[in-house]
């Protein structure tokens, strides 16, 4: 059974530092406070439904899972931090399902079964569409031409337009295997849901890091984000994606030709997928760097490249074309609601909305980000390797490099020392990266506590780098505004 490694949190520390965890809470806090004060006091129409920044109405109210959800969070903030750092691997994954999907369930039912059935059954919604859907080639050849406004009355509904046709075709494929009703699919879309953070601790214990993952695994787990989490499209994509980085981690790491080939493909068919259910997670592709750095290996990236190309002419080959379904959406989303929400607003409204979906504790992560005791030191090129393990890393990759194409010599050298603190901190950079990128896209203006859940969870990596007393009061306040959030809004989309 694994000890608990306490170590690097008694390290003394400089009062500032120490400081970095309650700073960045409180940001967290007053943007997320900011984004709801400003249009109300100056009663700015931001256009999203109700309560800025996240699409919801004002609705207190309890039930009968409230009570459920309260002896939940009692036992997650009572157990979760020591269960985290003691448990033997394998439970710890368990664990870790179980609880995310307890969480997710216990929140969606406090409004009964309505809880799960009515956002699925919302017309904008997936499973309306793939109800009527008979011939699914046929509707793939027409797509493109239905996602315009000008294709009135035939134009698809807001989410059938706004993503690639691999989404609504999960849901079809859910009809045809009999799963009809809202209710349950909603079901289904949770329990696949509930195995991303699974998906993310595998990804970082394959990169080396199983030690300090597991500070992160209650964040994970959850959280705020199990509100969205339980019943939208956005959390099958999440889910999809995360196995897709797991499975690249799996490649980065064979040093065997075979198993690295295989691994690359099953990677690029997974995050080529899901570049086929959201057209933000190209932005994935920053998070599959970060990854290949890691791993010590750039020659999965040709593979999997070329595996998720395979994808996507896949749909072409039945008549769905990416390249001219994007032009198609930009119109429709500019000429619609998003041409309306003013990114004057937006830019900073969404940030705030995603910390209503991650929780305030990410910002007290990112904070700590910031410590320099936290910080891996990497050596620049010109520095030699320090230790035998680092001298043969950094041969082997050289010499990988040397045998690859040029364009591969060329790509950033691997990282000559590596600590498990090293992989999360990369990890969270590059998720905080793709935050941020989304956002200058301004193709997400609102409703990103929903859209953005494929990178929730590794902003929220950078919590298992915080101090022990930190993460134990962590796991409460994201418990806390998890049930705040449920029983005070009734969220829509």
């Amino acid at each position: 059974m694994p000890t608990r490694t306490l170590s690097h949190d008694r390290r003394p520390q400089a009062p500032w530092r120490t400081r970095l965890p309650l700073t960045g809470l409180l940001v967290a806090l007053a943007l997320m406070g900011l984004c709801m004060a400003v249009p109300a006091v100056f009663d700015w129409n931001v256009r999203v439904n109700s309560f800025p920044p996240i699409h919801a109405e004002w609705m207190p109210r309890v039930g009968v899972a409230s009570a459920v959800a309260l002896v939940l969070a009692g036992l997650f903030g009572w157990k979760a931090v020591d269960l985290a750092e003691t448990l033997p691997w394998g439970r710890l994954l368990l664990a870790t399902y179980v609880a995310a999907l307890a969480w997710m369930l216990a929140l969606a039912l406090l409004d009964g079964t309505s809880g799960l059935r009515d956002v699925m059954d919302d017309s904008y919604e997936y499973m309306n569409t793939a109800r009527r859907v008979t011939d699914f080639p046929a509707t793939l050849a027409e797509y493109v031409s239905r996602i315009s406004y000008d294709a009135e009355p035939r134009n698809w509904p807001v989410h059938i337009a706004g993503h690639p046709p691999g989404a609504l075709a999960f849901f079809v494929l859910l009809v045809r295997l009999g799963v009809t009703d809202g209710f349950e699919a909603g079901l289904v879309v949770s329990v696949l849901a509930a195995t991303t953070p699974v998906a993310v601790l595998c990804t970082l214990r394959t990169l080396g890091a199983e030690q300090v993952v597991r500070r992160a695994a209650p964040f994970l787990a959850v959280g705020p984000a199990a509100i969205w989490m339980c019943v939208s499209g956005d959390a099958l994509f999440a889910a999809v994606g995360a196995w897709g980085l797991a499975a690249l981690a799996m490649a980065a790491t064979r040093r065997s030709t075979g198993p690295q080939v295989a691994w690359s493909v099953v990677a690029g068919l997974l995050l080529g997928y899901v570049v086929m259910m959201s057209y933000g997670l190209p932005l994935l592709g920053i998070l599959c760097l970060a990854v290949l750095w890691l791993g010590g290996a750039w020659r999965p990236l040709p593979i999997a490249a070329a595996a998720a190309v395979a994808v996507v002419l896949s749909f072409a080959a039945f008549g769905f074309y990416y390249w001219d379904a994007l032009p198609e959406l930009h119109d429709r989303y500019w000429e619609g609601v998003g041409g309306r929400r003013t990114p004057l607003y937006w830019m900073w409204g969404n940030l705030g909305a995603f910390l209503f979906s991650a929780g305030p504790m990410a910002g007290a992560g990112i904070a700590w980000l910031l410590n320099d005791k936290g910080r891996p030191r990497l050596p620049g090129n010109h520095e030699p390797a320090r230790g035998h393990h680092g001298e043969s890393r950094q041969r082997a990759a050289d010499a990988a490099a040397s045998r690859g194409p040029a364009l591969l010599a060329r790509l950033p050298r691997f990282p000559r020392e590596r600590s498990p603190r090293h992989a999360v901190y990369v990890m969270t950079l590059a998720g905080i990266l793709t935050v941020l990128s989304a956002d200058l896209s301004q193709m997400s203006k609102a409703e990103v506590e929903r859209i953005w859940l494929p990178f929730v969870p590794w902003v929220l990596l950078g919590c298992a780098l915080l101090p022990e007393r930190w993460r134990r009061r962590g796991v409460w306040i994201q418990l806390t505004a998890a049930l705040v959030i449920q029983h005070l809004l009734r969220t829509t989309w």
